[in-house]
């Protein structure tokens, strides 16, 4: 697989995308303004205290008080017992689960927490005290003695081998994990990255201790360097930059961290936009649509809600050569491979429920459940699948850290409220109806000035035109239509002229 990276850096926004055979995999966007605060690590202050929640408010100096449930909680915060890695995949340690949530911590107390998830509109920032700080081959675990490998390596003989590696290393301030980038590195290669993270966590403990509460301890990277260092491998054949300062960091980040990736950074100098050129921008728009079609002929419909996601597939114009299993079949392996990758690129995260198309050749469902199975291992997010239920269901939990593309990038429609539908022009021409002849008794004999939407105004004209003429028969007098584009579709004002 042929995997590109492309970087495009304004003084506005930073976009970046992935490439897999040139289709559009991911999509990473950091607005300059609104820059996001997973991994930045604070030292916080505990405001409140909810045992019936087993959660606490903490005060890390944002508009929300941030939120911690038990579970990122130790016995003494500085013995973390636990491990929340957000995109890292590794073996989570779990705490103990009989200790309550007001025997950890008190209000008013002061605790190093680190930000898991971003804060959306309504909700404050995810934080745990179970730090982490990601070099490029090594992740340190600064409050817990365990070292671990990346479950994306898989051969036992260089798990162990990395396990070995990392046991004869110079201390740690904590745990070691292994990220899956370190798969064949040597000691001289992980020497380096622990160097660099110990001493930055040793500049997190002593400005702490000098600071109060709330206070940012550390930053992460931005957008650019973290996306390197978290993606970029030597699987990648380019990564092409648009900005010559955000090229010039790029480079000078992996000459320290990974200097064999320098010679692939290359920077983009067309007149067109980076973007533009690799025609991203058409695939972010499609990426906002419900509707997905495939090459076939069939299509997929994504719906987010409140609680999950579904998503549907359907044959569409799809019709096959041989038979209707056959055609089934083949529909939902494309499916299969397009959702996975939408999943990807719209960041969709929770509860996703597929409905498949009804197989009803075990074999069949055990191929799609397969390739989906395939297609998931490609995601760097922490995923988990069900079967193939007896209804054509598949049950797919995935964690993300940030907010998803349709939120990133769009806001609710002022029309809808974000319902994507709003009342028909019969539904709107009929509920005028009812409110003009409210006033009907008390202006009998005089004009009525409408002011409408225009495709109201033109609905009364034509369809509904039965129902201004009713209305003028019960005024006794004539009413005057205004055409207001201004105006909300289901909106209007009645007034006696």
């Amino acid at each position: 697989m042929a995997n590109k990276m492309l970087v495009e850096s304004d003084p506005h926004q930073t976009r970046i995308a992935v490439l897999e055979d040139d289709r559009l995999t991911e999509i990473f966007v950091e607005r300059k303004r609104h820059r996001g605060l997973v991994g930045n690590v604070y030292k916080g202050r505990v405001t409140r205290v909810l045992p019936g929640m087993q959660a606490a408010f903490v005060d890390i100096g944002l508009e929300r008080d941030a939120f911690l449930y038990v579970s990122d909680v130790v016995e003494n915060v500085d013995a973390v017992e636990g491990l929340d890695l957000a995109q890292e995949d590794v073996h989570d340690l779990t705490a103990p689960e009989d200790l309550s949530i007001d025997d950890l911590l008190k209000a008013g107390q002061e605790i190093i927490v680190q930000v898991v998830k971003d804060p959306l509109p309504n909700k404050g920032a995810r934080i745990s005290t179970h730090v982490t700080l990601p070099g490029r081959y090594l992740v340190l675990l600064p409050t817990v003695r365990h070292f671990g490998v990346s479950r994306r390596i898989e051969e036992e003989d260089e798990r162990n081998r990395l396990i070995e590696l990392l046991e004869g290393l110079p201390p740690a301030s904590g745990g070691l994990i292994v990220r899956t980038v370190g798969e064949g590195r040597e000691r001289d290669d992980f020497t380096s990255d622990l160097d660099y993270l110990n001493s930055l966590w040793h500049r997190v403990r002593s400005r702490a201790s000098k600071v109060s509460a709330p206070t940012l301890l550390h930053r992460d990277l931005d957008l650019a360097l973290r996306v390197v260092r978290d993606v970029v491998t030597q699987d990648f054949t380019v990564l092409w930059v648009d900005g010559e300062e955000t090229y010039e960091r790029i480079v000078e980040f992996l000459d320290q961290v990974q200097p064999r990736l320098v010679g692939k950074v290359k920077l983009y100098g067309q007149d067109s936009s980076l973007f533009e050129q690799f025609g991203i921008e058409t695939q972010i728009e499609a990426a906002l649509r419900s509707k997905v079609w495939l090459k076939s002929g069939g299509y997929i419909v994504i719906n987010p809600t409140e609680a999950l996601v579904a998503i549907d597939v359907n044959t569409g114009r799809f019709v096959g050569q041989r038979n209707l299993e056959d055609t089934v079949l083949k529909t939902n392996l494309e499916a299969v491979r397009e959702i996975v990758r939408q999943i990807r690129l719209r960041d969709l995260g929770g509860i996703l429920v597929i409905d498949l198309i009804d197989m009803v050749e075990a074999e069949h469902r055990e191929e799609v459940f397969a390739l989906l199975e395939t297609e998931l291992h490609k995601d760097r997010a922490k995923t988990k699948v069900l079967s193939i239920s007896e209804f054509g269901l598949v049950e797919i939990t995935r964690k993300r850290s940030r907010a998803n593309l349709q939120r990133l990038l769009t806001q609710p429609c002022p029309h809808c409220s974000g319902s994507g539908r709003i009342q028909s022009l019969s539904t709107i021409c009929l509920k005028l109806r009812r409110e003009v002849l409210k006033v009907v008794t008390g202006a009998a004999g005089s004009e009525l000035l409408l002011r409408v939407h225009p495709d109201v105004a033109q609905a009364l004209q034509a369809d509904e035109l039965s129902i201004l003429s009713e209305l003028e028969r019960e005024l006794g007098g004539r009413i005057l239509l205004q055409s207001d584009p201004e105006l909300h579709q289901e909106n209007f004002n009645v007034t006696e002229v």
